[in-house]
């Protein structure tokens, strides 16, 4: 279930989460029953906005990489969490190979690396990391900030099963999201591979997640007879534009301009005085690259080539030429007067915590997933406990439980898209 929390921020009170608490026992049953039917990810991150009239989740990860960002208070529910997906997917598993990015020198994600490795160990399983990177031909010792060493070790492959030495996993987890492509090693394999390969950026497709997250959306909404724009945000998709080469801004500019049509409609009928935005992104990638802020179509006809250069290539030097354009939601999080946003870490279909993105060179509607961000781990009151419907809707330990409904959300989201794209 979901943990309770505590956090210094306050916002305005959502209606949605008193709805939240009142139909808590129909929306635990209907996650079970979508549980029945789909095959949940191993893990999953998912960026929320919480605007005080909306919230909604605005990025879904499929290969996380905060996992040393979590409150060491959430150890005993991912190690749980962990042993849960394990037994579903390969119940005699003994060994894991993780297979992460081709970092060596980002000390706060080789942090991440070595924090899974511990969940998965104390999970029961004998794990082992392999570096991609070709360089890596032997058993190789990387210090890290906190006095802990991470070893990276070389891949073998042996017919359609990966190997370090005499390591013969039963399970591949990747935490590399693939943003080059798909290696070789990798296909074909006879092991269990999680996330499955075509959950990596070389096929995944923003627009498609957020596709199958509108169904979801529209059903739980049915559930609780909410309107789903409160936890949905609008979203449209280009395919035609070459930033470099300016190709495709009209496509652009008439998409950006019915998003944002759509979303004053929305803000006249529920009395929202803010001016509506949306966020133009690449349709693939991640690392918070690509991405703009815009507040009227006529702002992305005329870029000049800062904007476009950064608007033109994303991680792995990716090109890129399909656009999301996503509502911009709104965050009245703060934390010491800088801008936040709650990032939700999960485990199978558990929450199993998050921290909120801290930026304090950005404002309320911009992205805060860029240079200069930090972090701030939510805390847990007790270690995994339902919601306390004798405390306000905005208590600590409420507020998070609807943060956790959404982000459950867009993991059945990324169940669907999976399933469809692995068909």
């Amino acid at each position: 279930m979901v943990p309770h929390l505590t956090t210094a921020l306050k916002g305005p009170l959502l209606d949605l989460e008193r709805r939240f608490l009142t139909e808590q026992p129909s929306i635990e049953r209907w996650f079970r029953t979508q549980w029945l039917e789909h095959t949940v990810p191993f893990y999953a991150s998912v960026d929320l906005r919480n605007s005080g009239f909306k919230l909604a989740p605005v990025d879904t990860n499929l290969f996380p990489g905060g996992f040393n960002n979590l409150n060491p208070d959430f150890l005993p529910l991912c190690i749980h969490a962990a042993q849960s997906a394990i037994e579903k997917i390969c119940p005699e598993a003994r060994g894991v190979l993780l297979i992460p990015e081709n970092h060596t020198r980002n000390q706060f994600y080789l942090q991440n690396v070595l924090m899974l490795k511990r969940v998965l160990q104390q999970s029961g399983l004998n794990v082992r990391v392999g570096s991609l990177l070709p360089e890596i031909t032997q058993a190789t010792d990387i210090a890290l900030a906190d006095g802990s060493t991470l070893t990276l070790e070389p891949i073998l492959r042996k017919g359609n099963r990966l190997s370090i030495g005499d390591f013969d996993p039963c399970v591949v987890l990747l935490n590399n999201d693939l943003s080059a492509g798909v290696p070789e090693l990798l296909r074909g394999l006879e092991q269990n591979v999680l996330p499955p390969l075509q959950g990596g950026w070389t096929t995944r497709r923003k627009s498609k997640h957020f596709a199958a997250y509108d169904h979801v959306a529209q059903d739980f909404a049915a559930l609780l007879d909410i309107d789903p724009w409160l936890v949905n945000p609008y979203f449209d998709v280009c395919g035609e534009v070459d930033f470099h080469a300016r190709t495709g801004e009209d496509c652009l500019a008439a998409k950006v301009d019915v998003v944002l049509q759509k979303m004053r409609a929305k803000y006249a009928e529920y009395g929202v005085k803010d001016a509506p935005f949306v966020i133009v992104k690449a349709d693939a990638g991640t690392y918070g690259m690509g991405i703009m802020t815009v507040k009227d179509a006529s702002e992305v006809r005329d870029l000049n080539r800062k904007q476009r250069n950064k608007m033109a290539v994303v991680k792995e030097g990716m090109q890129v030429s399909d656009v999301l354009i996503q509502e911009g939601v709104y965050t009245f999080e703060q934390i010491n007067e800088a801008v936040a946003e709650p990032v939700v870490y999960m485990v199978d279909h558990f929450v199993v915590g998050g921290f909120y993105r801290v930026h304090t060179g950005r404002g309320t509607d911009e992205n805060l997933n860029a240079p200069g961000m930090h972090f701030v781990p939510l805390a847990f009151e007790s270690s995994c406990t339902l919601p306390n419907p004798h405390s306000a809707p905005d208590d600590t330990p409420n507020r998070f439980y609807a943060y956790g409904v959404v982000a459950r959300l867009a993991l059945l989201a990324a169940s669907i898209e999976l399933e469809e794209l692995t068909a």
